[in-house]
């Protein structure tokens, strides 16, 4: 179609799981319930670690900022989905939709980057035991978690600034949330820029954080391995508290990132299955806990 008979998309059209009411009632339900719970659970690890003296410790500085992500992430999208189960009116301005956008990429990476603090404090803990205290020192903590935030939003803020030079004049169906895939579909205009971005610089972002844990447990596992006794090994674990814990919430974590990355690059983008696995990403974060 010619650029001059094309009208330009000013807002979006989110659609939901089902246009069923009985069935929006139960999902709103499900979902609300989901994300209380994600809410109130991680308020309630960040007030515990903040009260407690004794948590005062690299590990709880992450999992306390990782906490506040985890809240910050679903709130950018949870609210908006459970407001759309319930309305008639589902449509989203285009202003609003790369707000969105944002703070969906931000809080993700973001969220990826204290994953991997959390994975070399681990390392630090168990493999360099003697220079732990020096090494993750609170100014040292303290710069990794400014890191991971300017990081994560300075990449998200790249996208948002290329997405907003984007044309939007077909169809303006997304479904769920909005998020830079999506959009890129529907833009009538060059994104050859924007994918090009995102094939270098977004791959760069996004691996960096899981090469990180990698190494840090490939160096971690043939440490304890090298250990002779049953014995030694569970000392070598016991001097790094409840590591063990976090650990869970990292491979957790990143099995939801993974499981994500596949349903959504695998799947039929039109079928309702994809749709519904590809909409309960910010629902399972709640499940770390």
């Amino acid at each position: 179609m010619p650029k001059e008979n094309q009208s330009h998309t000013t807002e979006f059209l989110l659609l939901g799981l089902t246009t069923d009411p009985k069935l929006q009632v139960w999902l709103f339900a499900s979902f609300l319930a989901m994300y209380l719970v994600n809410v109130i659970g991680n308020s309630a690890i960040k007030a515990a670690i903040q009260g407690d003296v004794r948590l005062h410790t690299p590990m709880y500085f992450f999992l306390f900022n990782l906490s506040l992500v985890d809240i910050c992430f679903t709130t950018v999208i949870v609210p908006r989905m459970l407001v759309n189960m319930l309305t008639q009116k589902k449509t989203i301005l285009s202003s609003q939709c790369l707000t969105q956008m944002y703070f969906f990429v931000a809080f993700g990476i973001t969220d990826s980057f204290l994953l991997a603090a959390m994975a070399i404090d681990h390392y630090m803990a168990i493999c360099n035991s003697l220079h732990y205290t020096t090494t993750m020192s609170p100014k040292h903590c303290l710069l990794l978690v400014i890191a991971s935030w300017v990081v994560s939003h300075l990449h998200s803020l790249t996208h948002t600034i290329l997405m907003a030079r984007l044309s939007f004049c077909g169809p303006n169906i997304i479904h769920h949330f909005c998020d830079v895939q999506p959009l890129l579909r529907l833009s009538c205009s060059d994104t050859s820029i924007n994918e090009l971005m995102a094939f270098t610089e977004g791959s760069f972002v996004i691996m960096s954080p899981f090469i990180f844990i990698i190494v840090s447990y490939v160096h971690i596992t043939h440490a304890v391995l090298r250990v002779p006794s049953g014995g030694g090994r569970y000392k070598v674990f016991s001097t790094c508290g409840s590591h063990p814990h976090s650990c869970g919430i990292i491979l957790w974590d990143y099995n939801i990132c993974v499981y994500s990355a596949l349903i959504y690059l695998l799947s039929d983008k039109r079928s309702c299955g994809h749709r519904y696995l590809y909409s309960s990403y910010p629902y399972a974060q709640s499940f770390h806990l």
